[in-house]
């Protein structure tokens, strides 16, 4: 009915004719039911932003609603955001790596190869050092890569690194490098601050005094074994002094030569000791090939001159015994012993004479008695009867 009377009222109204008085009452009932229906109302009328005071009192109920949406909302930013700075603090170590941990700055723990959790910064700081590469620093000289001014492989010189003083005060150019690696992850990330210039610099510092202590000729012909080995106990030393957590692995001398103002006259120098060497060499081998031989020949002649004197000596010894054996038995029989000795001494004769001429005693007597003489043709008895 209100509703009703609402609507015929605005209908007059529009229409131009005068309001229908009501009621008081009524118009109390009315502006209660009224009153109903604009607190209904006031949830569809939020926002509509018009005048009176049903749109301000619609901003008013929202208000307290979007604050508590506005909360949760942060909260979850909140928490996603927790969650997401939890989670950055695993992290995953290499074989070749050590993972040093710091918490709040301070040296903390040491993780090998795998995956860890550690507290994500603030908190803790994570550190991941290859211990296992192979690292290393050029003295003397850097490598280049391929540009207009170097081919591949060649070099550049630092004259100021390279140049150095021999113990004999003479000046040298000394190119080498150093490999190394770490020993020690923790002394190498906090003991020192550049450990890649302390290398180059203690490597440098090393060479010099090792140098310096060394002849010229040495350094450049046959002494680089002994300074290279001299060098890397020496730096490794100066590194242990230091801390730094580093194992010197080699030190290498790439190349060792005089001035370039004074090289040509080294070169002929060291001709001239090569010509020496080799001319020595050539004197020693020809020694070693006579002196053998002499003593070869010596020893041969020594051992011939040994045997013919103990075969002489071993002749006569058994002349001399034969001779004594014969002797006795002359002494028991003389007779028979001589007769025995005529027949062997012609036995021994005839055995060795080609031709052989037998005759009576009456022919004997009337041959003459010849002897063959060198050169001279045999005569055959025939030819004796003739003459």
């Amino acid at each position: 009915m209100s509703w009703d009377w609402d609507k015929l009222q605005e209908k007059r109204q529009k229409q131009g004719q005068p309001p229908i008085p009501r009621r008081p009452e009524t118009a109390q009932d009315d502006a209660g039911h009224n009153e109903n229906k604009r607190a209904q109302r006031i949830p569809f009328d939020r926002g509509n932003g018009g005048s009176g005071g049903k749109g301000g009192g619609g901003f008013l109920d929202k208000f307290p609603r979007m604050q508590f949406n506005g909360v949760r909302v942060l909260a979850l930013v909140a928490g996603v955001g927790i969650v997401l700075w939890l989670l950055s603090g695993i992290y995953i170590v290499n074989p070749d790596e050590q993972g040093v941990v710091l918490r709040f700055g301070k040296y903390n723990r040491t993780e090998g190869p795998g995956p860890h959790y550690a507290w994500p910064v603030p908190v803790e700081t994570v550190y991941k050092p290859q211990v296992t590469q192979v690292l290393r620093s050029e003295v003397g000289f850097r490598s280049v890569g391929q540009s207009a001014t170097f081919k591949q492989g060649q070099v550049r010189t630092i004259p100021e690194e390279a140049s150095m003083l021999t113990g004999d005060e003479n000046i040298v150019n000394v190119q080498f490098s150093v490999q190394y690696k770490i020993s020690d992850a923790v002394d190498y990330l906090f003991n020192v601050s550049a450990p890649t210039a302390l290398v180059s610099k203690a490597a440098e510092a090393a060479m010099r005094e090792v140098i310096g202590n060394s002849q010229i000729d040495s350094a450049i012909t046959d002494g680089k074994l002994k300074i290279q080995n001299e060098a890397t106990q020496l730096l490794q030393a100066i590194l242990n002094r230091y801390g730094a957590g580093i194992q010197v692995l080699a030190v290498q001398l790439q190349d060792v030569h005089p001035p370039h103002e004074v090289i040509d006259a080294f070169k002929d120098v060291a001709s001239a000791r090569e010509d020496k060497s080799r001319i020595i060499n050539e004197a020693e081998a020809y020694r070693n090939e006579l002196l053998p031989r002499a003593r070869g020949q010596a020893a041969a002649l020594r051992n011939e001159a040994e045997a013919y004197s103990t075969t002489r000596i071993r002749h006569a010894e058994g002349d001399a015994g034969r001779f004594d054996a014969l002797r006795l038995e002359y002494e028991k029989a003389p007779k028979v012993t001589e007769q025995r000795l005529y027949y062997e001494t012609v036995e021994d004769v005839l055995a060795h004479a080609k031709e052989k001429v037998l005759m009576d005693n009456p022919t004997a007597a009337r041959a003459l008695p010849y002897i063959s003489l060198p050169g001279l043709a045999p005569v055959s008895p025939k030819q004796l009867e003739k003459k």
